[in-house]
C-alpha cells in the first residue's frame, strides 16, 4: 500500500475506534444504570448480564468463563456469585455430565427485571438498525468480529511480554 491509502486506513480506524470507545462509555453507562435500577455493584451487574446473555446464546456460562468475562480473581468472581445467589439472581446447577462443572443461570424474577429495564430501548435501537441493509450490518458484526481477534492478539503478546 502507498503512504497516503495507509494514512487513509490509519484516519478511518481512529475515527472509527474512537466511536467504538464513545458506544463503550454508553454502553457502561447503561450498565450502571441497570445496575441502579437491581441494587447491585455495577460489577454484580455486568456478571449477571454477561449471564443472561451466556443464556440467551443457549450457551449458559461457568463461573471460570465468567471470572474471565468480567476480568476478575476467581475469588472475587465466587463472593459476586455469592451476593448474586444469595439476592435470588441466580441459580448454580450441575447440568453437565462432570458434576464438577457449574453453570450459571438466572433466575425468572431477574428475566423480568431485565426486561422491563431494557425493552424500552429495543424500539428504538430497532428503528436506528431498520435504516441499514442487513448485508452491511452483517459486514459491519464481522468487522467488530476481526478487530475483537486482533486486539486479544495484540493483549496476549502484552500480558507474555510482562
Amino acid at each position: 500500500m502507498e503512504e497516503s491509502a495507509l494514512e487513509g486506513v490509519a484516519a478511518r480506524r481512529e475515527l472509527l475506534v474512537e466511536a467504538l470507545r464513545v458506544y463503550g462509555g454508553h454502553y457502561a453507562e447503561l450498565s450502571r444504570s441497570f445496575a441502579a435500577h437491581l441494587g447491585l455493584y455495577s460489577t454484580d451487574a455486568t456478571a449477571l448480564l454477561e449471564i443472561i446473555a451466556a443464556e440467551e446464546r443457549g450457551a449458559p456460562i461457568s463461573p471460570a468463563r465468567l471470572s474471565k468475562r468480567i476480568l476478575l480473581s476467581s475469588g472475587a468472581t465466587t463472593s459476586l456469585l455469592n451476593r448474586l445467589e444469595d439476592a435470588g439472581h441466580i441459580v448454580r446447577s450441575r447440568e453437565h455430565s462432570d458434576r464438577r462443572v457449574v453453570t450459571l443461570r438466572s433466575s425468572p424474577h431477574i428475566q423480568e427485571r431485565a426486561d422491563e429495564f431494557f425493552r424500552p430501548l429495543a424500539a428504538p435501537m430497532d428503528a436506528v438498525i431498520g435504516r441499514y441493509p442487513p448485508e452491511l450490518l452483517d459486514r459491519f458484526r464481522d468487522l467488530l468480529g476481526e478487530m475483537c481477534v486482533a486486539m486479544d492478539t495484540h493483549l496476549t503478546q502484552v500480558n507474555q511480554d510482562a
